[in-house]
């Protein structure tokens, strides 16, 4: 199984080679492999290369599962794959996955305005899916529509996959950003330069909770503020309807020397941000709004 490394981007394209499932957990963890699709997708293949090298699949399920906890899509994944663990059934998930994307592209571009000044935060695109994107697929979609003038880019804390990996998408599409430090966005929306924000998530609670890279929260409240709409755009493999409210979602906690190599440090990898911040959740299956516990659809089934 050969991923592209996300963690040497945008200065190199590197392929890194996984020949067990032990190497696709420590590719996901350790963001070789990261945002939540994409974990789903490269957790089913690893799952197909522990069933074709003859790995006991039970330890092979639970190395991949304990690889990140926050995003759901990993374990959905693997359940997916449990019955028929080959590398036609995950391809078939990876090509539903890319579908569902732009579908959300589709629905999502009735939301922006023309000429829109938009906003984003961690990396919502290819990179992060499999293919086409979420929230970053919304922004191609919207700018192949012609509605885009520009799109500021978070850089996202801590490892900073803003600055590197959604500039380095928007780069090769042609789509003019700007990179910014992401204690900028509110004095952007303050001075009328952001029209919407768009992210992404890595797990959706029943109530319409969201959990997002680290610095959403504090997004969603800046964009409140200014009365500016925050778009959460992401497949229902990311929708976790057993979980009441955001308050039951496990929060990553990352090496703090990720932060800081000298200081004592705190990394948690995501936030949770409240529904009534989030002025729309964005699906394949449409535009949802509040309240969620009504308007959300069912998790996605893959058929067998």
């Amino acid at each position: 199984m050969v991923v592209l490394d996300q963690r040497r981007l945008p200065d190199e394209e590197i392929e890194l080679r996984c020949a067990s499932a032990a190497d696709v957990a420590d590719a996901i963890r350790t963001l070789a492999v990261r945002g939540a699709p994409a974990i789903g997708v490269a957790a089913a293949y690893g799952l197909a290369l522990a069933a074709s090298r003859g790995e006991d699949l039970d330890a092979a399920y639970d190395v991949l599962a304990s690889s990140r906890p926050t995003a759901v899509n990993l374990r959905w994944a693997l359940d997916a794959l449990r019955d028929d663990p080959t590398p036609e059934r995950a391809r078939a998930l990876h090509d539903e996955e890319v579908v569902r994307c732009r579908r959300m592209g589709e629905h999502a571009t009735a939301l922006l305005p023309p000429r829109g000044r938009l906003l984003t935060h961690c990396n919502t695109g290819a990179l992060a899916t499999g293919g086409y994107g979420s929230a970053l697929g919304a922004v191609r979609a919207a700018w192949e529509a012609g509605l885009v003038e520009h799109v500021w880019v978070d850089e996202t804390r801590p490892l900073l996959q803003g600055a590197r990996l959604t500039a380095w998408e928007l780069d090769a599409l042609g789509i003019p950003f700007s990179v910014i430090v992401d204690g900028a966005a509110a004095s952007l929306m303050a001075t009328g330069e952001v029209d919407a924000a768009l992210t992404g998530a890595d797990r959706i609670a029943a109530n319409g909770d969201v959990a997002n890279k680290v610095g959403t929260y504090g997004l969603a409240v800046a964009a409140s503020r200014h009365e500016i709409p925050l778009y959460v755009v992401a497949p229902t493999t990311t929708l976790d309807l057993s979980v009441a409210s955001g308050a039951e979602i496990p929060i990553e906690e990352r090496d703090p020397r990720e932060v800081s190599e000298r200081f004592p440090a705190r990394n948690p990898a995501f936030d949770v941000t409240p529904a009534e911040l989030v002025s729309a959740i964005v699906t394949e299956e449409g535009v949802h709004r509040a309240p969620y516990e009504s308007s959300l659809p069912a998790p996605v089934r893959v058929a067998s």
